[in-house]
Protein backbone atom coordinates (compact mmCIF):
# COMPACT_ATOMS: atom_id res chain seq x y z
CA UNK A 1 0.00 0.00 0.00
CA UNK A 2 1.34 3.35 -1.06
CA UNK A 3 2.47 5.99 0.98
CA UNK A 4 0.04 8.52 2.53
CA UNK A 5 0.39 11.82 3.80
CA UNK A 6 -1.84 12.74 6.41
CA UNK A 7 -1.71 16.87 7.88
CA UNK A 8 -4.02 16.19 11.30
CA UNK A 9 -5.97 18.52 13.35
CA UNK A 10 -6.08 21.64 11.36
CA UNK A 11 -6.99 24.31 14.12
CA UNK A 12 -6.15 27.78 15.15
CA UNK A 13 -7.06 28.85 18.53
CA UNK A 14 -8.14 31.94 19.72
CA UNK A 15 -6.23 33.27 22.71
CA UNK A 16 -7.46 36.72 23.75
CA UNK A 17 -7.64 38.95 21.30
CA UNK A 18 -4.61 36.90 19.76
CA UNK A 19 -5.32 34.29 16.70
CA UNK A 20 -2.27 31.37 17.76
CA UNK A 21 -1.93 29.42 14.83
CA UNK A 22 -0.15 26.10 15.44
CA UNK A 23 2.25 24.94 12.45
CA UNK A 24 2.58 21.85 10.97
CA UNK A 25 4.38 20.13 8.37
CA UNK A 26 4.75 21.06 4.83
CA UNK A 27 4.01 24.30 4.88
CA UNK A 28 0.05 24.09 6.25
CA UNK A 29 -0.60 25.30 9.54
CA UNK A 30 -2.12 22.06 11.78
CA UNK A 31 -1.95 21.05 15.47
CA UNK A 32 -1.10 17.99 14.65
CA UNK A 33 0.58 16.05 11.71
CA UNK A 34 -0.07 11.97 10.91
CA UNK A 35 1.58 10.99 7.84
CA UNK A 36 0.29 7.04 6.99
CA UNK A 37 3.60 5.00 6.25
CA UNK A 38 1.18 1.66 5.38
CA UNK A 39 4.02 -0.27 3.56
CA UNK A 40 5.71 -1.12 7.21
CA UNK A 41 8.81 0.07 6.39
CA UNK A 42 10.42 0.36 9.64
CA UNK A 43 8.44 -2.88 10.70
CA UNK A 44 5.99 -1.08 12.42
CA UNK A 45 2.69 -3.60 12.41
CA UNK A 46 0.33 -2.56 9.42
CA UNK A 47 -3.39 -3.69 8.17
CA UNK A 48 -5.02 -3.27 4.88
CA UNK A 49 -8.17 -2.69 6.27
CA UNK A 50 -9.85 -1.80 9.47
CA UNK A 51 -10.61 -5.13 11.94
CA UNK A 52 -13.89 -7.05 12.09
CA UNK A 53 -16.26 -5.44 14.80
CA UNK A 54 -15.46 -7.50 18.13
CA UNK A 55 -17.25 -5.21 20.40
CA UNK A 56 -19.83 -6.59 22.87
CA UNK A 57 -23.06 -4.47 22.80
CA UNK A 58 -23.93 -4.60 26.39
CA UNK A 59 -20.27 -4.51 27.99
CA UNK A 60 -18.29 -1.27 28.31
CA UNK A 61 -14.62 -1.06 27.93
CA UNK A 62 -11.74 0.99 29.07
CA UNK A 63 -8.01 1.89 28.31
CA UNK A 64 -5.51 1.86 30.99
CA UNK A 65 -2.08 3.98 29.73
CA UNK A 66 0.92 2.79 31.09
CA UNK A 67 3.73 5.59 30.15
CA UNK A 68 6.84 6.45 31.08
CA UNK A 69 5.06 9.28 33.59
CA UNK A 70 2.40 6.90 34.95
CA UNK A 71 -0.41 5.77 34.50
CA UNK A 72 -3.93 6.85 33.73
CA UNK A 73 -7.44 5.43 32.64
CA UNK A 74 -9.75 6.30 29.95
CA UNK A 75 -13.37 5.54 29.43
CA UNK A 76 -13.86 4.40 25.90
CA UNK A 77 -17.19 5.34 24.28
CA UNK A 78 -18.06 2.72 22.37
CA UNK A 79 -21.98 3.47 22.51
CA UNK A 80 -21.48 6.64 20.35
CA UNK A 81 -18.30 5.57 18.49
CA UNK A 82 -18.06 2.07 17.86
CA UNK A 83 -15.72 1.45 14.70
CA UNK A 84 -13.31 4.23 16.42
CA UNK A 85 -13.06 2.32 19.36
CA UNK A 86 -13.44 -1.54 17.95
CA UNK A 87 -10.00 0.10 16.37
CA UNK A 88 -8.18 1.51 19.06
CA UNK A 89 -8.90 -1.54 21.30
CA UNK A 90 -7.44 -3.70 18.75
CA UNK A 91 -4.52 -1.99 18.20
CA UNK A 92 -4.14 -1.58 21.48
CA UNK A 93 -4.13 -5.31 22.12
CA UNK A 94 -1.88 -6.29 19.58
CA UNK A 95 0.64 -4.32 20.67
CA UNK A 96 0.46 -1.59 18.22
CA UNK A 97 1.24 1.17 20.65
CA UNK A 98 3.95 -0.31 22.81
CA UNK A 99 6.58 1.83 22.88
CA UNK A 100 4.67 4.58 20.84
CA UNK A 101 5.97 8.36 21.61
CA UNK A 102 4.11 11.38 22.26
CA UNK A 103 5.46 13.69 19.12
CA UNK A 104 3.31 16.51 19.47
CA UNK A 105 3.01 18.14 23.05
CA UNK A 106 0.87 21.80 23.28
CA UNK A 107 0.37 22.11 27.01
CA UNK A 108 -2.63 24.38 26.58
CA UNK A 109 -3.94 22.32 23.93
CA UNK A 110 -3.39 18.50 23.54
CA UNK A 111 -0.97 15.74 23.61
CA UNK A 112 -0.89 13.74 20.44
CA UNK A 113 0.24 10.38 19.65
CA UNK A 114 -0.13 6.80 17.96
CA UNK A 115 2.58 7.14 15.95
CA UNK A 116 5.23 3.90 15.29
CA UNK A 117 7.77 5.80 14.08
CA UNK A 118 7.30 8.60 15.86
CA UNK A 119 7.81 11.24 13.19
CA UNK A 120 4.41 12.04 12.49
CA UNK A 121 4.54 9.69 9.79
CA UNK A 122 3.00 6.41 10.93
CA UNK A 123 -0.17 4.61 10.68
CA UNK A 124 -2.09 1.18 10.44
CA UNK A 125 -2.18 0.89 7.14
CA UNK A 126 -6.05 1.81 6.85
CA UNK A 127 -8.34 4.17 7.55
CA UNK A 128 -11.59 4.60 9.59
CA UNK A 129 -15.19 6.16 9.37
CA UNK A 130 -16.06 9.43 11.27
CA UNK A 131 -18.20 8.80 14.04
CA UNK A 132 -18.79 12.90 15.12
CA UNK A 133 -22.63 12.31 16.26
CA UNK A 134 -21.91 13.05 20.05
CA UNK A 135 -23.05 15.64 23.01
CA UNK A 136 -19.29 15.21 24.67
CA UNK A 137 -16.90 18.70 23.71
CA UNK A 138 -13.52 19.14 22.90
CA UNK A 139 -12.95 20.10 27.11
CA UNK A 140 -9.62 18.78 28.87
CA UNK A 141 -9.27 15.12 29.22
CA UNK A 142 -11.35 13.78 26.07
CA UNK A 143 -9.34 11.57 23.73
CA UNK A 144 -9.83 12.31 19.54
CA UNK A 145 -9.03 10.80 16.66
CA UNK A 146 -6.73 12.80 14.75
CA UNK A 147 -7.25 13.05 10.75
CA UNK A 148 -6.17 14.18 7.96
CA UNK A 149 -8.49 17.20 7.52
CA UNK A 150 -10.70 15.13 4.62
CA UNK A 151 -13.67 12.83 5.97
CA UNK A 152 -12.91 9.46 6.98
CA UNK A 153 -9.34 9.78 7.37
CA UNK A 154 -8.55 8.38 11.03
CA UNK A 155 -5.55 5.65 11.66
CA UNK A 156 -4.45 5.44 15.21
CA UNK A 157 -2.67 8.73 16.13
CA UNK A 158 -5.24 10.41 18.70
CA UNK A 159 -4.48 13.07 20.89
CA UNK A 160 -5.83 13.90 24.66
CA UNK A 161 -7.49 17.42 25.26
CA UNK A 162 -5.15 19.41 27.82
CA UNK A 163 -6.30 22.80 28.25
CA UNK A 164 -8.98 25.88 27.02
CA UNK A 165 -7.14 26.20 23.80
CA UNK A 166 -8.67 22.53 22.48
CA UNK A 167 -12.50 23.26 23.47
CA UNK A 168 -11.61 27.04 22.26
CA UNK A 169 -10.51 25.61 18.62
CA UNK A 170 -12.53 22.31 18.09
CA UNK A 171 -15.89 22.94 19.63
CA UNK A 172 -17.24 25.62 17.19
CA UNK A 173 -15.49 22.94 14.40
CA UNK A 174 -16.25 19.13 15.66
CA UNK A 175 -14.77 16.97 12.80
CA UNK A 176 -12.81 14.92 14.97
CA UNK A 177 -14.20 11.93 16.21
CA UNK A 178 -14.66 11.74 20.06
CA UNK A 179 -14.10 8.45 21.54
CA UNK A 180 -12.99 8.58 25.22
CA UNK A 181 -12.37 10.54 28.36
CA UNK A 182 -9.55 10.26 31.02
CA UNK A 183 -11.37 9.16 34.34
CA UNK A 184 -8.12 8.89 36.60
CA UNK A 185 -4.64 9.65 36.23
CA UNK A 186 -5.85 13.34 34.68
CA UNK A 187 -2.68 14.50 36.65
CA UNK A 188 -0.20 12.24 34.77
CA UNK A 189 -2.03 13.42 31.01
CA UNK A 190 -0.86 17.48 32.24
CA UNK A 191 2.56 16.17 33.52
CA UNK A 192 2.74 15.00 29.66
CA UNK A 193 1.47 18.51 28.73
CA UNK A 194 4.17 20.03 30.58
CA UNK A 195 7.02 18.39 29.01
CA UNK A 196 9.88 21.19 27.60
CA UNK A 197 9.51 21.48 23.94
CA UNK A 198 11.07 23.12 21.23
CA UNK A 199 10.22 24.06 17.68
CA UNK A 200 9.73 21.82 14.63
CA UNK A 201 10.76 22.72 11.75
CA UNK A 202 8.12 25.10 10.51
CA UNK A 203 8.79 27.09 13.94
CA UNK A 204 5.75 25.61 15.97
CA UNK A 205 6.59 25.16 19.71
CA UNK A 206 5.93 21.82 19.77
CA UNK A 207 8.38 18.99 19.70
CA UNK A 208 9.37 17.43 23.26
CA UNK A 209 13.39 17.78 24.21
CA UNK A 210 12.39 14.07 25.90
CA UNK A 211 10.87 11.49 25.29
CA UNK A 212 7.77 9.97 26.85
CA UNK A 213 6.39 7.11 25.99
CA UNK A 214 3.44 4.48 26.20
CA UNK A 215 4.76 1.74 27.91
CA UNK A 216 1.50 -0.38 26.61
CA UNK A 217 -2.29 0.35 27.16
CA UNK A 218 -4.36 -2.61 28.39
CA UNK A 219 -7.97 -3.16 27.53
CA UNK A 220 -10.75 -3.74 30.44
CA UNK A 221 -13.94 -4.90 29.68
CA UNK A 222 -16.82 -3.97 31.87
Amino acid sequence: MSRQRFKTLRVIAAVGAIALTLAGCGGDKTAGNANGNASGAKGEKNWSSPPPMTLKTDKKYEAVFDTTEGKFTVNLFNDTAPKTVNSFVFLSKEGFYNNVVFHRIMKTFMIQTGDPTGTGMGGPGYTIEDELKTTYKYDPGIVAMANTGAKNSGGSQFFICTGADCAASLNPRPNYTIFGQVTSGMEVVQKIAATPVKASPTGEPSVPTKEVKINKIDINEK
